[in-house]
């Protein structure tokens, strides 16, 4: 009897032990090395000079900006919520955070195919769709002609966020909440809700982080899952 008892606790902890592990939240980030994450940068690939515009720096991940391209994770994901920490530490900038990633370099021979959630200075939280579509409500105000739609070079694929003033002055830390679940992906900026879209032509994918010409650094980039 003992021994069965002790064979049910030690399968109940085990139990309790997966259910955490499968919706816990947890790191994408060590604080110590790119583990977990490849580099696709266009410009080393022929190039013996160019270097890695993604960096490890006092325990934060640093994209340098420049040569252009996109630190992605070995992994796919799908139905989660990811938390992101970053700031711009010198001049305003450019960046963002891919979701869905599937394909690389499927636009302009350098970004996957993707929704990007932006952290573009002043302009975080607009969507970019990337070779992926999505809908938003009030679509015509906030993405322009629909005849201009599209989700390829040359189309109109910027989908405004709905708030302005939601980031923090330059230098200081912004949090960017990036909710995927089903076909649906919102995103908050330092609590505030400022997009949210549904009827997602993907579900699941990669995450990228860009290098777009402008030193970013990230502090935290916690994953939970839903």
């Amino acid at each position: 009897m003992k021994k069965n008892v002790l064979l049910t606790i030690i399968a109940a902890i085990l139990f309790v032990h997966n259910v955490r592990s499968q919706a816990g939240t947890y790191s994408l980030f060590n604080g110590r090395d790119l583990s977990g994450w490849h580099v696709d940068v266009p410009e080393m690939d022929n190039n013996p000079a160019a270097k890695n515009p993604f960096i490890v720096r006092e325990g934060m991940l640093v994209s340098l900006g420049k040569p252009n391209g996109h630190l992605i994770t070995d992994s796919v994901y799908q139905n989660y919520r990811l938390k992101v920490e970053y700031r711009f530490p010198g001049k305003p900038g450019n960046c963002g955070v891919l979701v869905h990633a599937s394909t690389p370099r499927a636009l302009y021979k350098m970004f996957p195919k993707s929704i990007e959630a932006q952290l573009m200075h002043e302009n975080a939280g607009d969507f970019w769709c990337i070779q992926e579509d999505i809908t938003v409500p009030d679509m015509e105000k906030r993405r322009g002609p629909k005849n201009e739609w599209g989700v390829s070079e040359g189309k109109q694929r910027r989908i405004l966020n709905l708030t302005d003033n939601s980031e923090k002055p330059l230098g200081q830390w912004n949090t960017v909440i990036i909710e995927c679940k089903g076909n649906t992906i919102k995103i908050w900026v330092n609590d505030a809700l400022v997009n949210e879209g549904y009827n997602c032509t993907a579900s699941k994918g990669q995450i990228a982080l860009q290098a777009e010409g402008s030193e970013v650094e990230f502090k935290k980039i916690e994953l939970t899952r839903l």
